[in-house]
């Protein structure tokens, strides 16, 4: 990975392909951000007709989504990847990236290169379709949405969700703590689920994770409770850790949120 990521933050965004135009309200298409030098980084991109803002959805665990050329996806339940057309039908454009050519992503997301790669993400959702962009991340991928809202400028975001953050160290040897929460300057949201029985995301840490955050002007907790455990990975995406049965019930209290930060 360490030899692949410098190729990507270099990408051309000259080169990027150009606004997709959808037929339908709800419409996927799959793009590849190519990268100087070699590699690239395929999105997944789903938008309603006329979205009112853009997510950027970092997802957990290695990263690899395993999107294919046609669309199809090899790991598709992690919670902001299944998810994907709840927020379409709320209204919102989603841009959901794959690991640079496969890669783990674990250890990378708290690097002092990675804001590059988020910062890249972001501008290709506003290519896509012009207005405001939240990042949004789920378990290890809050600690890429805290990285990138630290070091990105202000004016380029509408806000950062973090859901179920790795706060505690483990397999991957970083933390949200470890991204620089200090230095984010946007609205935040911390979402944590009462059920989460992942040990290196308990929901205890969820105010903790919210007062690290000292220069964003506004920082909201949300709790939330239940959820059905489908996996024996306690930090699986079929878990309380993953919301899985409760997704809709998460979805509305986020996307409330980001309305809310939209009306202002």
């Amino acid at each position: 990975m360490n030899r692949r990521l410098p190729c990507f933050l270099a990408l051309s965004l000259a080169a990027l392909l150009p606004p997709a135009t959808f037929a339908s309200p709800q419409a996927e298409r799959t793009m590849d951000l190519p990268a100087p030098g070699g590699g690239h980084q395929r999105v997944l991109y789903l938008a309603p007709a006329q979205p009112k803002a853009s997510i950027v959805m970092l997802p957990g665990g290695a990263g690899d989504v395993g999107i294919r050329r046609d669309g199809d996806l090899r790991h598709d339940d992690n919670f902001v990847v299944r998810t994907r057309a709840l927020w379409a039908a709320r209204g919102y454009a989603v841009v959901i990236p794959d690991a640079l050519d496969g890669d783990n992503l674990r250890g990378m997301r708290s690097s002092p290169a990675y804001p590059a790669l988020v910062g890249a993400l972001v501008q290709f959702a506003q290519q896509q379709s012009p207005g405001p962009v939240f990042l949004l991340g789920t378990s290890q991928g809050s600690i890429a949405a805290m990285n990138g809202a630290a070091h990105l400028a202000p004016a380029t975001l509408a806000g950062v969700v973090l859901t179920e953050s790795v706060s505690v160290l483990g397999g991957s040897h970083e933390t949200v703590f470890m991204a620089d929460p200090g230095k984010v300057r946007v609205p935040a949201l911390v979402v944590a689920n009462h059920d989460d029985q992942c040990k290196v995301a308990p929901p205890a840490n969820a105010a903790r994770i919210a007062a690290a955050m000292t220069a964003s002007p506004a920082v909201n907790v949300i709790y939330v409770s239940g959820g059905e455990q489908r996996s024996a990975n306690t930090c699986g995406s079929l878990t309380p850790h993953g919301y899985y049965g409760i997704e809709n019930k998460v979805v509305d209290a986020i996307a409330s949120w980001m309305d809310a930060q939209l009306a202002r």
